[in-house]
């Protein structure tokens, strides 16, 4: 999903209104959205879903009269926004639009088809290694499981299981719940946090999470002079670990289940991803047949993949 514009970047576009005007119309409009920031919080939405949604129509409120739904249209036809961005807002102000007993015809805008940004791990170690002690343990954890922000936000230290190297990923988004494998390296990382928010590991909070990162990656782009660090956000943990589990395990059903997805349709794409990064890399592999099940061992043990069985025998290979 596209980011937001700021206040700035939006205000670059045509205002359809003079000040005073708008002055007036915001007085109306404020309240509308205070009452429809409780509606929403009344309903079971997020703290963080409806913060985010009330920013985005406080946003547009200050360049265009969100009580009159056709010229926030004229307004909306000549934004310089991504058309992802543009739908988004479309379904907010929609929502706006029925809690205040109105209707509007909507534009229609097709979503640009982009495939998200991969980096390589050489890059996200770098922003792992270079970034403070919590934004680098949020990253590793975010590298490991493929988490989303607000996952791991919902994070407990009753959900790390340090003895089994586990952690319990409480969903969001309708994902299903997942027990996940860590690293002693991460353990490590989360037992040297201050435990600073309750029964929460991290700041329950993902703007600040977010906030905080920017900056460090920012810093750390210039450092490296490496600008593609600063595509790098934290859901392209997600479809950077998601990519290389399927590469490594060719295994869509696995790769579905680790990201808690309940339709296999939205992992697809990482078939996708992973042929267009892998397609013209020139790789040469060693393979071995197990005959039993104390081979098939022994070949896992050494790193070995598996590929598939055939008359009672397992083929295996292994990248040079």
């Amino acid at each position: 999903m596209a980011g937001l514009s700021t206040p700035a970047q939006i205000s670059n576009t045509p205002a359809m209104l003079d000040t005073k005007t708008l002055l007036e119309a915001n007085a109306k409009i404020e309240q509308q959205i205070k009452d429809y920031e409780t509606q929403q919080l009344n309903d079971g939405k997020t703290t963080e879903t409806t913060i985010s949604r009330t920013r985005m129509l406080k946003q547009v409120a200050k360049v265009a009269n969100l009580d009159e739904p056709e010229q926030v249209k004229e307004w909306l036809r000549k934004a310089e926004w991504q058309n992802s961005t543009k739908t988004r807002f479309i379904d907010i102000y929609t929502g706006f639009l029925t809690f205040t007993h109105r209707k509007w015809n909507p534009p229609r805008y097709t979503p640009n088809a982009k495939l998200p940004f991969i980096p390589t791990e050489e890059e996200i170690d770098a922003l792992i290694s270079g970034s403070a002690k919590t934004i680098s343990t949020t990253l590793q954890t975010l590298k490991e499981t493929a988490m989303r922000i607000g996952e791991l936000t919902y994070l407990k230290w009753q959900d790390i299981d340090a003895p089994h190297k586990t952690i319990n990923i409480t969903p969001e988004k309708g994902s299903n719940p997942r027990i996940l494998p860590i690293s002693d390296k991460l353990i490590g990382m989360l037992n040297a946090l201050r435990r600073i928010h309750g029964d929460n590991v991290f700041n329950r909070h993902k703007q600040a999470l977010r906030e905080n990162f920017d900056d460090q990656r920012k810093r750390i782009a210039e450092k490296l002079n490496n600008p593609r660090l600063t595509q790098i956000s934290f859901h392209t943990f997600r479809h950077w670990k998601a990519t290389m589990e399927y590469h490594s395990t060719k295994d869509i059903m696995h790769v579905k289940q680790m990201l808690g997805h309940k339709s296999i349709n939205s992992t697809m794409i990482y078939i996708t991803l992973e042929s267009g990064i892998y397609l013209q890399t020139d790789e040469n592999f060693t393979c071995r047949i197990a005959h039993n099940e104390q081979e098939e061992a022994e070949l896992i043990e050494a790193g070995f993949q598996h590929i598939n069985n055939r008359d009672n025998l397992a083929f295996y290979r292994k990248r040079k």
